[in-house]
């Protein structure tokens, strides 16, 4: 049968729709075939040299308008391919260039997308710009990188947050054929709540009285009583001290005394104890001295900038407020962010989307204030007078501080454009320049937008490092376990969901910090036992305990250490605040000092016996004991003190002056306690360990009391000297040094 005409033009008219659609397609494949392939070829290995900020060699190759601009050789691209400049030299191997004396040559697939791409006329979708950042790849990571994502609460099932968490462990244990382990025991539990808490052990009687409460609710009664005790603040204190390298003197060769430092260690103390809002802790530590509300506390606050190192005598004091800048950068971005920002003061980060750009922006902020005033400092900052108070403080010196420029490779002598006040780029939505003050401002402002930046709730970084941070004291480990680099090269997340239901509850819970801290203790995962019946076994599945199968056994930390034997020695002075008190210290030690007269003078006995928080901290001298048991480096800030376990730890308690002199005054309270040697025995036990010995440590110890006292060959021992021994062999039992 003959069509008819009508029938042939229909079939045309299909026909054409057909070679149109196909046409359309055939385009919208060449474009993604450039964004599948080209786009992330020339990201990942072009444009860390060839970017808009310091194109090397003039050739910008993030845009199709610069790439055809060329740079000092010409054009990359030509008619002829043979001819292209880009693919010559990409085929003599020449780009990219060796690194650290190793070829980076493109791979023949590589330099295949290259060839068929520039063949096929080099075609760039209209208006597409290229960012070295804007994907992650497996060597580094973009714009989508998790951490940037926005904080999404997670549909967990529980009436409780507490709940909640360990519904998403149980998932994940579930998931992976693994079981928690069975609960800890009363006194094993307390034990862990107090010493996390407020950084001491619980006594024999408050262990006896929560084991002998059957209220329902008696465990809840223990966690509220220590996170309203005064004693919160100074354990937690701590570790903020830790990220903002707190210390009282300035290190190099002089490290003379910072001024009233010890006001910044009191007001992170009240701070704690009065559960400041965390986005409000920020905010007066960046920029106390510019909110509306500013006060003496507030300025105190301020102090956090000026606790790094600081160098009288810098060989190039140009070079040295560079260095200061970086200190500011590096310790604000990484206590607050979490981000390595540090590292792209002298190029691109190589890792992080954080451009060279990025950094400048970031130390914008504290340009012009006293770090570029080299005439008018005052060990690290203004006078006094120019203060008014009497505090170690940050006030701008000007509202109009200069400009601020890029510095190629970091060179002071090689500046580049001028860069704005602004904040990271990582999440595009969040990234903004900072205003202008206002015409009445007696300061910059800058800091003020910063603070304000990073406690902005749509920020995805900060809610999340600071719940991570309580998550890791807890645990002995974080969700993220490399708490400082939320970046390209620190661990993911164990479990994402519970990383954002903590950042979200903090957020909803106006930013304070003891809620979070509460709903973690009170989870069954928290007060699960740290033995596993079937650890053996489940530690060949899981050894770093990445699922939380059972409560991590850690050592006690320095200060821990330290107060926890004052305490059973019944020498802790319990007073808050104040100067520091300098601690012992041998002569052997003192040795190295080049004035050993002067340099360093120890505290009365008396006033030595404070918590290990009011330690004076003196950057050139590290209490002996302090450093055996991993106290924390003051120069950088340390989110994550190293715990080592080493044979100048044992040496250290079996032979330290002051650990026998600690040993001899619980011997003192022994003999106090009754006059029969078995109820003497039993009270060194309670009073180091807070349980009752077994039968066979009973019987142990009244033997080792026994024969030390009539040892011919030692010429016997008095019952103090005795005792004192046998205390000083408690303490030095892997139960007293260590926490499960």
């Amino acid at each position: 049968m003959i069509p008819s005409q009508r029938q042939m033009k229909h079939q045309f008219e299909r026909l054409l729709c057909f070679c149109f659609l196909a046409l359309a397609q055939a385009t919208h494949a060449r474009e993604s075939d450039f964004e599948r392939d080209v786009a992330p070829l020339l990201v990942l290995r072009c444009l860390e040299c060839h970017n808009a900020v310091d194109p090397s060699g003039g050739l910008d190759l993030s845009s199709h308008t610069s790439m055809v601009r060329g740079g000092e050789s010409g054009s990359p691209i030509a008619v002829e391919l043979e001819s292209s400049l880009l693919l010559q030299r990409v085929m003599h191997a020449e780009m990219p260039p060796e690194k650290n004396g190793k070829s980076q040559s493109l791979s023949n697939e590589e330099q295949s997308i290259l060839r068929e791409w520039i063949k096929a006329g080099a075609k760039w979708p209209n208006g597409r710009e290229l960012d070295p950042y804007e994907r992650t790849t497996t060597k580094r990571a973009g714009r989508d990188w998790w951490a940037w994502q926005p904080v999404t609460p997670p549909n967990a099932m529980g009436a409780t947050t507490s709940d909640k968490i360990d519904s998403i462990i149980r998932q994940s244990l579930e998931a992976h054929n693994l079981s928690p382990a069975p609960p800890a025991d009363r006194r094993t539990l307390l034990r862990r709540l107090s010493f996390d808490l407020i950084g001491l052990p619980p006594t024999a009687e408050d262990i006896a009285a929560f084991e002998q409460d059957a209220a329902p609710n008696a465990y809840e009664k223990i966690v509220d009583q220590l996170l309203a005790s005064k004693h919160f603040g100074e354990r937690w204190a701590r570790h903020w001290l830790d990220l903002a390298r707190f210390a009282e003197t300035n290190g190099y060769e002089r490290d003379e005394v910072k001024p009233y430092a010890w006001r910044y260690r009191d007001w992170v103390i009240e701070a704690m104890n009065a559960d400041m809002p965390y986005d409000q802790f920020v905010t007066e530590q960046l920029a106390g001295d510019e909110i509306p509300s500013r006060s003496q506390s507030s300025v105190i606050a301020t102090g956090f900038l000026r606790l790094g190192t600081w160098d009288d005598e810098p060989n190039d004091p140009g070079e040295y407020q560079y260095d200061r800048l970086e200190d500011m950068v590096h310790t604000t971005t990484t206590a607050f962010l979490a981000m390595t920002v540090k590292c792209a003061r002298c190029h691109d980060h190589k890792f992080d989307a954080i451009p060279q750009t990025d950094y400048y922006r970031i130390a914008s902020s504290f340009w012009g204030g006293p770090v570029a005033q080299r005439n008018r400092e005052w060990n690290g900052g203004p006078s006094k007078e120019e203060l008014g108070f009497d505090v170690l403080g940050w006030t701008d010196l000007t509202n109009t501080p200069p400009e601020l420029r890029l510095l190629a490779k970091g060179d002071i002598h090689r500046p580049l454009q001028v860069v704005a006040p602004g904040a990271l780029t990582g999440s595009p939505e969040l990234a903004r320049t900072f205003d202008a003050p206002p015409t009445d401002s007696k300061t910059s402002t800058r800091r003020l937008q910063l603070a304000r930046w990073i406690v902005d709730k749509r920020n995805p970084l900060t809610a999340r490092v600071v719940a991570n941070r309580l998550w890791q004291h807890h645990f002995g480990e974080g969700l993220v376990r490399t708490p400082d680099n939320f970046g390209f090269l620190g661990s993911p997340p164990t479990h994402p969901e519970l990383l954002d239901l903590l950042a979200s509850e903090l957020m909803a819970g106006e930013w304070r910090l003891k809620r979070i801290h509460k709903m973690i203790v009170m989870s069954k995962t928290y007060c699960q036992s740290s033995i596993h019946p079937s650890a053996k076994s489940y530690s060949e599945l899981d050894a770093a305990n990445r699922y939380w199968w059972r409560a991590e056994r850690r050592r006690l930390d320095a200060e821990q250490l330290r107060d926890s034997l004052l305490m059973c020695s019944g020498r802790l002075d319990r007073s808050m605040g104040g100067p520091s008190f300098k601690a012992p210290i041998s002569d052997e030690a003192l040795e190295g000092l080049s004035r050993k007269g002067d340099a360093y003078k120890a505290s009365p006995a008396d006033e030595s016996r404070r918590r290990g928080v009011y330690m004076f901290s003196k950057r050139s001298l590290a209490v002996p004991m302090m450093a055996v048991f991993d106290s924390c480096d003051t120069t950088a800030p340390t989110g994550r003190r190293d715990v080592s376990t080493v044979a100048p730890q044992a040496l250290t308690l079996l032979n330290n002056e002051w650990v026998h002199g600690e040993s001899l005054a619980m011997a003192t309270r022994v003999l106090e306690s009754s006059s029969d040697r078995e109820k003497r025995v039993s009270a060194a036990w309670r009073m180091v360990l807070s349980r009752e010995p077994t039968d066979r440590e009973r019987l142990a110890s009244v033997d080792f009391v026994s024969r030390l006292q009539t040892d011919e060959n030692a010429g016997g021992r008095t019952d103090l000297r005795a005792f004192a021994a046998l205390c000083h062999t408690i303490v030095n039992t892997n139960e007293f040094i260590y926490l499960d």
